[in-house]
C-alpha cells in the first residue's frame, strides 16, 4: 500500500501517510474493512489521496479475495492491481521478496541516461538497457542510490556537478546547465 501512496508524493508525506494507515489497518483484509472516504483521511495530503484510496481498498480486496490475503510475489499479479504499474511491481518484488528487479523511477530513468548507462526514451525501456548493463546483485539497490543521488546531486534542472563524485566521467546528457 505504501508503494501506491508514494507515487507523485514526496518521501515524508509517503511515510507519515503510510504509518496513518497502518496504525489503524496493518492487513490487507483490515484495509479491505475500511471505506474510502476512512482512507482519504488516512493517506490526506498524499498526491492524488482519492484515487489512490479507490486504488488501495481495491487492491487490499483483491489480495484478501485472490491470493489469500498474502501480498503476491509475481510480477503479472502484482501488474493486475489498479494503479500498479512496472516501477510499483517491480519495487515490491524487490523489497518485499528479494527477487532481483530495477524499479525504474524518474531519477533512475534521468541519471542512467545522463551518464551514458543507457540511450532510452521510456522508464521501461531503461529497465530492460540496465538489465543488459547492470550486474543483478545491484538490481534491487540502484534503486534507492540514484534516487537519492538524484535528490541532492543530480536534480533534474542544473544539477549540482561541481559536487557530483562522477562529474570528471559523466558525459552530462541532456545537461544545459548546472551548478
Amino acid at each position: 500500500m505504501a508503494c501506491v501512496i508514494s507515487l507523485r508524493t514526496k518521501d515524508a508525506v509517503t511515510a507519515a501517510a503510510s504509518a496513518r494507515l497502518f496504525a489503524v489497518a496493518a492487513t490487507p483484509h483490515a484495509v479491505a474493512a475500511l471505506d474510502e472516504v476512512r482512507i482519504v483521511e488516512l493517506i490526506f495530503p498524499a498526491g492524488f489521496y482519492n484515487i489512490k484510496a479507490r486504488q488501495i481498498r481495491e487492491i487490499a480486496r483483491r489480495i484478501v479475495a485472490e491470493h489469500g490475503g498474502r501480498v503476491p510475489g509475481d510480477r503479472d499479479a502484482l501488474l493486475a492491481f489498479p494503479g500498479v504499474g512496472r516501477k510499483t511491481a517491480n519495487l515490491v518484488l524487490g523489497l518485499g521478496f528479494g527477487v532481483p528487479a530495477i524499479c525504474v523511477d524518474t531519477h533512475v530513468h534521468r541519471i542512467s541516461n545522463r551518464l551514458g548507462l543507457v540511450r532510452t526514451r521510456t522508464p521501461e525501456q531503461t529497465e530492460h538497457a540496465l538489465e543488459d548493463v547492470l550486474p543483478q546483485c545491484y538490481w534491487i539497490e540502484i534503486n534507492d542510490l540514484l534516487v537519492t543521488f538524484g535528490q541532492q546531486i543530480c536534480q533534474p534542472v542544473s544539477p549540482w556537478c561541481s559536487r557530483c563524485p562522477l562529474a570528471a566521467r559523466c558525459p552530462r546528457t541532456g545537461v544545459d546547465r548546472s551548478r
